[in-house]
C-alpha cells in the first residue's frame, strides 16, 4: 500500500515480483514505435495559486502575487490559438487554492464563482466557443470536483510524479501519493480518457520508478481510462538546482514504461525537457501537446520546439509523424472513428473478467461506456471551422498512426 492511499480510500497494492521483474528491463526490450504524433495546443494558466509548495516547480506564486486569468484572456488565449490551428486549450493550474490565497477566492466570488473548479467549467465553454477541445489539469481533485468539468473536457489530466514520499514534496502542504491516485481512480470512475505521468529525478528510487509505473497500469486495468503517460524529466530551473536525470536513466525508465503499460497506452516525453531523439527507440511514441504560441508555463526556461524539429526529430528516427487530438480516438464512439482505425478501442469495460463492480467504483462491469459527452461530441460533429478542423487532424492521425 502507498503512503496516505487508505487514508484516500484507494485499494491498490503492487506485487513485489512484478516491481522486481520491471527493474530488469533495459532499452534493449523494446522497439521503435511506427510512428510519432503531437497535439497543436496553446497553454492557458487559469491560476498560479496552488496549495502545495513543492521545491520544483517555478508555476506556483505565493499569495499576494499569484494570477487568475479573467474569462477575456481566456478568450484571448483560445482564438490565437484556433487561429494558429491548434486543437487543444491545455488549462494549467496550481492545485486548488487552499485558505492562504484570499485575494484569489475573493476574485472569484465577485465573477460569481464559489470554487476554481466551477470557474474552471465556464472557462472550458469560452475555450469550445472558441474552437478548442479542452484537456485540463487541475491537480487533485475530488470526484465532485471532477465531475462538475469532465463533460466541457475532451480529456483531463494529473501527473502522478511518483508513489513514493519523496522530500522534494516536503512542507506542510505535500503532495500525497494517495491523494493522486485517487485522482486517477475518480477520473476512471467518471469515465475520463485520462493523461498521467511520472516525474523523473525528484529524489525516488529505482523502485519507487517500477512500482509508480505499475500502479498507473493498475489504475488502467480496472478502467481502461489512461491514454497516455509522460515520462518527464525534473529541470534546473530558479527553484531547483539538484539537477536533472542523464541520458542513461531517461532511456531506462522509458524503456520500463513501455514494457509495463499496455500497447493502447502512448508513452510520451516532452520535448522541450527530454532528448527525444535518444527516447524513441526505447518506445516513445508521441512527442506531447506542443503550442506555436504560447510559452511552457510549467517550464517558461525550456521554449518549445518549432513543428519543424518535431519533424527533423521524426525524420532522424525514419517514422512518420501524425497529429493527434487532445483525446485519442480510441476514445470515441464507433460513428466518430475513422474508416481506417484498427487500434484497440477503449468501449469494453475493463474488469469484466471477473473484477465487478468494487474494482470498478461500483459500476456495472457490463454497462456502456461514454468517453465523451454531448458538448465535446457537438464541438467534433460541428459544420464550422472547429469541427471541420478536428476531423481534419483525426484523418490525419489514423493515416500516420494505428492507435
Amino acid at each position: 500500500m502507498f503512503p496516505g492511499a487508505s487514508e484516500y480510500g484507494v485499494d491498490i497494492s503492487i506485487d513485489d515480483a512484478a516491481t522486481d521483474d520491471l527493474l530488469t528491463v533495459s532499452p534493449d526490450d523494446v522497439e521503435a514505435p511506427p510512428a510519432l504524433t503531437f497535439s497543436r495546443n496553446v497553454f492557458v494558466p487559469l491560476t498560479t495559486a496552488c496549495r502545495y509548495t513543492c521545491t520544483y516547480c517555478t508555476y506556483f506564486d505565493a499569495p499576494g502575487n499569484a494570477s487568475l486569468l479573467s474569462l477575456e484572456e481566456v478568450r484571448d488565449i483560445c482564438a490565437r490559438g484556433a487561429d494558429a490551428g491548434c486543437t487543444e486549450a491545455l488549462f494549467t493550474f496550481g492545485d486548488d487554492p487552499d485558505e492562504r490565497y484570499t485575494e484569489i477566492h475573493e476574485q472569484l466570488e465577485a465573477w460569481g464563482h464559489d470554487s476554481i473548479h466551477t470557474y474552471l467549467r465556464e472557462a472550458c465553454e469560452v475555450a469550445l466557443e472558441e474552437g478548442l477541445l479542452p484537456h485540463a489539469n487541475p491537480g487533485d481533485q475530488t470526484i465532485a470536483q471532477m465531475e462538475t468539468v469532465a463533460d466541457v473536457n475532451a480529456s483531463m489530466g494529473v501527473m502522478l510524479e511518483t508513489t513514493a514520499e519523496v522530500g522534494a514534496h516536503a512542507g506542510p502542504r505535500r503532495k500525497e501519493p494517495g491523494q493522486r491516485l485517487r485522482t486517477l481512480e475518480n477520473a476512471g470512475r467518471l469515465d475520463v480518457a485520462f493523461t498521467t505521468g511520472i516525474l523523473v529525478g525528484i529524489g525516488e528510487t529505482w523502485r519507487d520508478r517500477a512500482e509508480s509505473l505499475l500502479a498507473i497500469r493498475e489504475m488502467h486495468e480496472r478502467y481502461d481510462h489512461i491514454q497516455e503517460v509522460i515520462v518527464q524529466p525534473v529541470m534546473n530551473n530558479e527553484r531547483w538546482s539538484d539537477g536533472s536525470p542523464d541520458l542513461e536513466t531517461m532511456r531506462r525508465v522509458t524503456a520500463m514504461a513501455r514494457v509495463v503499460l499496455p500497447e493502447e497506452i502512448s508513452v510520451q516525453v516532452p520535448p522541450n525537457l527530454a532528448p527525444a531523439r535518444d527516447l524513441i527507440d526505447c518506445g516513445v511514441d508521441d512527442l506531447g501537446g506542443v503550442s506555436p504560441i504560447t510559452d511552457d508555463h510549467i517550464n517558461p526556461d525550456y521554449t518549445w520546439p518549432a513543428l519543424r524539429e518535431l519533424e527533423e526529430i521524426a525524420a532522424s528516427a525514419d517514422l512518420p509523424l501524425g497529429e493527434r487530438l487532445p483525446v485519442y480516438e480510441r476514445f470515441l464512439p464507433d460513428d466518430l472513428r475513422t474508416d481506417g482505425f484498427d487500434g484497440v478501442a477503449a468501449d469494453g469495460t475493463a474488469g469484466a473478467d471477473g473484477g465487478a463492480e468494487a474494482a470498478n467504483g461500483g459500476r456495472d462491469p457490463t454497462a456502456d461506456r461514454e468517453w465523451i459527452s454531448p458538448t465535446i461530441r457537438a464541438a467534433l460533429e460541428a459544420d464550422d471551422e472547429a469541427g471541420k478542423r478536428y476531423r481534419a487532424v483525426l484523418r490525419s492521425e489514423t493515416t500516420a498512426v494505428s492507435r
